[in-house]
C-alpha cells in the first residue's frame, strides 16, 4: 500500500534534526519509525500515526483532524490519525511529534517473535 512520501521526508529530517535515532520499517500498510525499538509515528497512507499518551487520548481527539486510529475494525488506545490537512506547517507536524515522543519512553515495546 502506497504512503506518502514526502510526509515520512519531513518526520525523518525532524527527528534527524534532534538527534533521535529512529528506523523507519515498513508495517501496517505504510511506513513506521521507531525509537528505542518502540512504534513511535508513521505515516498512514497519507495521515500521521502517532503513538500519544493513552490518558491525553481524549483530549487529542478533541483536537481538529485527529481520529482514532483503529485496526482490523477495532480502536487501538494510545494510537492516533492525523489529516494532512492539520500538517501543512513544521509547527503543526512538531506538536504531533513532540507528543509521540515524550510518550515514547513509556511505551512498552511489542513482544519479538
Amino acid at each position: 500500500m502506497a504512503y506518502d512520501e514526502s510526509l515520512a521526508t519531513r518526520i525523518s529530517k525532524f527527528f534527524s534534526s534532534r538527534g533521535v535515532p529512529a528506523v523507519s520499517k515498513a508495517m501496517m500498510g505504510g511506513l513506521v519509525f521507531m525509537v528505542d525499538d518502540k512504534m513511535c509515528v508513521g505515516v498512514h497512507r497519507n495521515s500521521l500515526l502517532a503513538r500519544i499518551d493513552p490518558e491525553e487520548q481524549a483530549e487529542a481527539l478533541a483536537r481538529k483532524g485527529c481520529s482514532r486510529m483503529e485496526f482490523t475494525g477495532r480502536p487501538m488506545r494510545g494510537f492516533v490519525l492525523i489529516d494532512p490537512s492539520v500538517l501543512k506547517t513544521e509547527a503543526q507536524l512538531k506538536s504531533w511529534l513532540d507528543a509521540a515522543l515524550a510518550f515514547n519512553p513509556k511505551a512498552k515495546a511489542s513482544k519479538r517473535k
